[in-house]
């Protein structure tokens, strides 16, 4: 019954949406020119912001090639990406193609592709989706173009495994999309405050002294002991890394909700006791104060992504005494994107061209040379230019080779279109617990207040 009431929400949406616009020439004809304005039927409208799209006035439109070409493609995204610079090389080798890029913030770009997917027009030739949001795609999957369809079956082997399979529809027949970059998790440390603390400070020992959770845990007691400095910055952080080492997370593939069954109630307690026992603290992600832990060594220990070392460098670029090791008991994944094809294109095979050329081992290098973006495709692990550097910032460390080595060890874990939800819900009440409240009871709470949200 869940699912059937996702799925009509869906087609109501676009049945409300399409009613809005029933005096448009489109709606007179049964929606026949329902893919007017993509392609190249209008060009001009294509490369112009819609004024009523969320983030219309944030909105950052480019056009690459020769706007005459007889293939204009339009290319919606999120973030800095630097696929734009590398389009540029794109249409120089294939003139006849023409890419208007529209760079939006990330919920407003979401919001937009939701809306012209449901409206059954408006709706770019390419798309990007966000890897934690894939999964509230998957029950549109008529609204996209089937990858496989194009060839996207042979270049699987060129991606990470998991990787391609979170892009799959349930049964592994339906490929939405490529995947892009990927937030593959590691341990960052602080040299000074593990050798304040009477610890190893050298990676390698830092590695063989926290090889398990448990250890993670007397490891921090050590730190909050000898030094008053908790070892993680807030309880996200941990629940995070634990839950996504996980076998199974919130659902099973039927959409069941199994939080109780499954590794995420381990983590939650864990969490939970380690929080109760001061060696988490309270710096909520984004805040100032996160921020400026980074630079005066508020926390011992950052459980993140490859593309937090972006975040370190910016909030702290004169520290000397961060490090990186790997995540105890092995890695998960936070972030990246997929780059999908929504069925609206009237080009479906020349966009098919570029985003597989886009995200082809060669050009994920450039956009980790670029941009930072950390590259799904084992092949680019292989590289000079990847395997060859290192990073002054963290010591010398070939942080690169670090990165690959826990991309390599995540699992595909089905999430499910709930899965933020009930993330949301979880994370509030492992502060709740950081603020006092008893762990079993917020539990408790927590269940209450997620079978009330997936139910509406």
């Amino acid at each position: 019954m869940k699912k059937y009431l996702k799925i009509s929400a869906f087609t109501l949406a676009a049945a409300a949406l399409t009613a809005c616009g029933a005096n448009n020439e489109a709606a007179d004809n049964n929606g026949a020119d329902a893919n007017e304005g993509n392609g190249n039927n209008d060009n001009n409208a294509a490369n112009e912001v819609d004024e009523d799209l969320d983030g219309a006035e944030d909105a950052e439109v480019e056009e690459i090639g020769d706007a005459d070409a007889e293939v204009e493609l339009t290319f919606w995204l999120f973030g800095a990406t630097g696929y734009d610079e590398l389009a540029e090389e794109y249409v120089e080798e294939n003139p006849d193609v023409n890419i208007t890029f529209q760079e939006i913030e990330m919920e407003d770009h979401h919001n937009n592709l939701f809306t012209a997917l449901s409206a059954g027009s408006g709706a770019p030739d390419l798309a990007l989706i966000e890897e934690s949001d894939i999964d509230n795609y998957k029950e549109a999957e008529d609204r996209f173009v089937d990858l496989n369809e194009l060839g996207a079956e042979e270049i699987a082997d060129d991606y990470l495994d998991w990787s391609w399979e979170n892009a799959q529809n349930v049964d592994g027949d339906f490929q939405f999309g490529i995947p892009t970059d990927i937030g593959p998790t590691v341990m960052y440390y602080r040299q000074d405050v593990f050798e304040d603390a009477g610890l190893p400070t050298d990676p390698d020992e830092v590695e063989a002294e926290i090889e398990t959770w448990e250890d993670y845990r007397e490891v921090g007691a050590q730190v909050v002991e000898e030094t008053g400095t908790p070892m993680a910055d807030n309880p996200e952080s941990v629940f995070n890394a634990k839950r996504d080492q996980a076998d199974e997370s919130y659902f099973n593939e039927d959409d069941e909700l199994i939080i109780d069954e499954s590794p995420v109630r381990a983590a939650f307690f864990d969490t939970a006791e380690m929080t109760e026992e001061d060696i988490i603290g309270g710096l909520g992600h984004w805040t100032p104060e996160w921020s400026d832990g980074m630079n005066t060594g508020a926390y011992a220990t950052l459980l993140g992504p490859a593309w937090m070392q972006g975040n370190l460098k910016d909030n702290a670029p004169d520290e000397e005494n961060w490090r990186i090791a790997a995540m105890p008991e092995g890695a998960g994944n936070w972030g990246g994107s997929y780059l999908t094809i929504p069925d609206q294109t009237e080009h479906a095979e020349e966009a098919y061209d570029f985003a597989s050329w886009l995200l082809a081992p060669e050009q994920q290098l450039k956009s980790y040379e670029m941009m930072g973006l950390f590259p799904s495709t084992l092949d680019t692990y292989e590289m000079d230019e990847f395997t060859d550097s290192s990073d002054d910032y963290f010591g010398g460390q070939n942080t690169a080779e670090i990165f690959a080595e826990a991309a390599q060890n995540v699992d595909y874990v089905y999430k499910g279109p709930d899965y933020g939800d009930v993330n949301e819900e979880i994370i509030e009440g492992l502060f709740n617990v950081y603020d006092g409240v008893d762990p079993e009871d917020e539990w408790e709470d927590i269940k209450q207040r997620v079978e009330q949200r997936i139910s509406r």
